[in-house]
């Protein structure tokens, strides 16, 4: 008997309470203090936030119903008990914390703001700044014909998915901003507000006009006219309009007034229906489009430079950030032989003012060796990174050598680079913790498989963009990454995995350091991806659709690696013994259960109405005598590390950022050098200590550990209950992030 496609596929409730007697939650010693402010929704009819497998369920559920085949006619039976026992599986391997789906995951999968917006699954996104159409997309400015490429459209991209959650990555390479028209004519922009909006008064500071006042004075006669509706799209609209209207291509009838009526935008801390959070009111936008209006009004009868475009969409990144919830998280992309690209943040002024917004990195091929002023730059400020299309575009896993063009239209990468992209594509990733899935007794394999199916049947999300939907079916790109990769290795081979160096020259004829990998972890790697791969072919099979371009990436991890209390990516932990600090909104209940448990709390002293509490962490093998951390790893090694995920595991990227002490800076340009025909992507950061008021990560040693976690006296999660038996709504962690970089956003 066929099963009605009405029935979804879910798990029971004697399910869910068998596994949650069976197996326990690893934990981190930050691990549901992070979870329960950062990835636990607001259930209303109940009047308090998600439990941990109330959480998982959602997930679970809202993955699994993804498969098409639950979408068709007649569901065959046999694939709904298939898929019924997928997500019992997945449900134990989450509920465990031997593995996750991405931060962004956890947040939205099984919501209702899923079912409309099909992008929020996925974490990262990369556009090219050029001229491109709008095609069949959500966002549709009513002045063009969507087919028509305009300047403004990449700008739309970046700015809806920011608002959308999501990071984005973006070229400003030469070959594609020089595709953009000269600029035709300065724009005269007008904001006007009525006096009855309540964001009325910070609007007229922030630059906007009294409508009323204005329309006395003048007619609306030759100019372009937006009402911003109370929309995310309209916000995008609107800055589309004033960017297009500086191009006669995308503007024929010349109008150079235009006036944006911000009347209908909510105030400042109305509450924000769907994503969560308040609004940030309509000030942000107004700042935003006079400060990139005044970019391009200074480019009248010129192109835009790779600097404009970044500006602009620093600008734009700056206006997210102020929207209170979310996290702007972008990399702009430019060309290795920019002098002006690669030096742009040492204007301090505008630095401070919005070039902060992005992560920096150089494009380049294997063929480039002028590494001297990127290192030059990298050791005074970290950037800019690097990043090498070639490997990208013509390699997976270096081990399986160079097939060209396999990937051959991708452009740029996610902010953090572990994702190799095409023009409009999304990152996708999903998450295994090794050495906790074999605590778990979980079959290595088996677990991996979980997260390739699940990273599918993202795939077939509904996309808000024409552009993405294109590139999605096309290439079903997958990122299955592994965390804790040092504990997992120490931990199965009892060694790291370089053994040593051998003397060689390179295809220059340069002597080098060659590493020597450990042969165990080779094939260890080795076979997890050709499980990966297997999985993915057997999956396609079965849906009848195209296997994925590329499986496997190492995220820099983060926000998750910290649920499970793990080593993030394949970062080595940052000490063997730390004080990690969160900061708290003052106001959150979670800091009286911290208090009762005598965590240490003061108030934060950068930010008002925050405080910092203080976790003691001891990292997994800490007395071992292999162990080595961020502050005692040489920068080498780390380069052979990252190396060896490139060659045995990773066929899309490896995100690492590489920390290095003073004395190693001379060793940036040729470890760079040396590794040009491996690394797909890095980037570098000096490793800084405890070298200001209270950091983040602050080593200490062993003693002082202990003293630290003798004093704290109780269990925070059953504090809390006891505390807030009713919970409390809509506060979260500050500064908490999706990556160990801290480049890409958890909503």
């Amino acid at each position: 008997m066929d099963v009605a496609t009405s029935i979804r596929v879910g798990l029971t409730d004697d399910f869910v309470e068998q596994v949650k007697n069976e197996v326990t939650p690893h934990w981190g010693p930050l691990g549901w203090v992070t979870y329960k402010r950062t990835y636990a929704r607001w259930l209303p009819e109940q009047n308090r936030a998600e439990e941990w497998d109330e959480t998982v369920r959602r997930v679970v559920e809202g993955n699994i119903n993804l498969d098409p085949r639950l979408h068709t006619a007649n569901v065959d039976p046999a694939v709904y008990a298939e898929l019924t026992e997928e997500a019992q599986d997945l449900f134990r391997l989450v509920y465990g914390l031997a593995a996750t789906p991405s931060g962004r995951n956890l947040w939205i999968s099984g919501t209702d703001y899923q079912k409309r917006n099909g992008d929020a699954l996925n974490n990262c996104w990369f556009v090219a700044v050029r001229p491109q159409p709008y095609g069949q997309s959500h966002i549709q400015p009513w002045y063009v014909d969507n087919s028509q490429p305009v300047p403004s459209m990449p700008f739309s991209f970046l700015f809806d998915q920011l608002m959308k959650g999501g990071g984005v990555g973006f070229s400003v390479a030469k070959k594609n901003v020089d595709q953009m028209p000269a600029v035709d004519q300065a724009v005269d922009l007008t904001v006007v507000i009525d006096k009855q909006s309540g964001a009325y008064d910070e609007s007229l500071e922030a630059g906007a006009v009294d409508k009323a006042a204005w329309l006395a004075a003048n007619d609306m006669n030759g100019k372009v006219y937006y009402q911003v509706p109370d929309t995310r799209e309209g916000w995008v609209v609107a800055n589309a309009a004033m960017i297009d209207s500086h191009f006669l291509s995308a503007n024929p009838s010349g109008n150079h007034e235009v006036v944006i009526d911000i009347s209908n935008i909510r105030p400042r801390g109305a509450k924000i229906h769907g994503f969560g959070g308040t609004a940030s009111g309509p000030a942000p936008l107004v700042e935003m489009m006079i400060d990139i209006n005044d970019v391009i009004n200074a480019r009248v009868g010129q192109n835009l430079t790779p600097v404009d475009c970044t500006d602009m969409g620093n600008l734009i990144g700056k206006t997210v950030v102020a929207g209170n919830v979310r996290r702007s998280a972008e990399i702009a992309l430019g060309g290795a032989d920019d002098h002006d690209f690669i030096t742009m943040k040492q204007d301090k002024d505008k630095l401070y003012h919005h070039r902060w917004a992005s992560n920096n990195s150089v494009l380049v091929d294997s063929n480039f060796t002028g590494y001297e002023e990127i290192a030059q730059a990298i050791a005074q400020n970290g950037e800019p990174g690097m990043v090498n299309l070639e490997l990208s575009r013509n390699y997976g896993r270096m081990a399986d050598g160079r097939q060209e063009g396999i990937d051959a239209e991708v452009e740029g990468t996610n902010p953090c680079g572990e994702i190799s992209l095409a023009n409009g594509e999304p990152c996708n990733l999903f998450e295994v913790f090794p050495v906790i899935a074999e605590e778990q007794d979980w079959d290595l394999h088996r677990a991996f498989e979980l997260a390739a199916r699940y990273a599918k049947r993202v795939t077939f999300s509904d996309y808000d963009w024409e552009i993405s939907r294109n590139v999605i079916h096309k290439n079903r790109r997958i990122g299955v990454s592994m965390s804790g990769i040092q504990d997992w290795i120490l931990t199965r081979f009892g060694h790291r995995v370089v053994q040593g160096w051998q003397d060689v020259r390179d295809e220059s004829g340069e002597m080098v350091k060659q590493p020597v990998y450990k042969p165990e972890a080779v094939a260890a790697f080795d076979g997890l991806y050709k499980a990966v791969v297997a999985a993915d072919q057997k999956y396609s099979d079965e849906l009848g659709c195209s296997t994925s371009v590329k499986h496997t990436t190492v995220k820099p991890s983060g926000t998750v690696s910290k649920l499970a209390g793990v080593s993030e990516g394949m970062h080595f932990h940052y000490s063997n013994y730390l004080i990690q600090r969160i900061r708290f909104q003052d106001s959150d209940p979670l800091l009286d259960a911290l208090a009762a448990c005598d965590y240490h709390i003061e108030p934060d002293v950068y930010t008002k109405n925050t405080v910092c509490v203080e976790f003691p962490v001891r990292a997994a093998h800490a007395d071992s005598p292999d162990f080595a951390s961020a502050g005692n790893v040489s920068i080498a090694e780390q380069f052979a590390t990252q190396a060896f995920l490139q060659t045995y595991w990773a066929d899309n990227s490896v995100s690492c950022t590489v920390t290095f002490q003073p004395e190693e800076a001379d060793q940036i340009a040729p470890l760079f050098r040396q590794y040009r025909n491996t690394t797909k992507s890095t980037s570098l950061l000096p490793y800084v200590g405890a070298g200001f008021k209270q950091a983040p990560k602050e080593p200490i040693s062993k003693d002082r550990y202990f003293q630290l976690k003798n004093n704290i006296t109780g269990d925070v999660q059953a504090a809390f209950a006891k505390l807030h038996p009713t919970d409390t709504k809509g506060l979260e962690l500050v500064d908490q992030s999706d990556c160990a970089s801290g480049a890409c956003p958890v909503k």
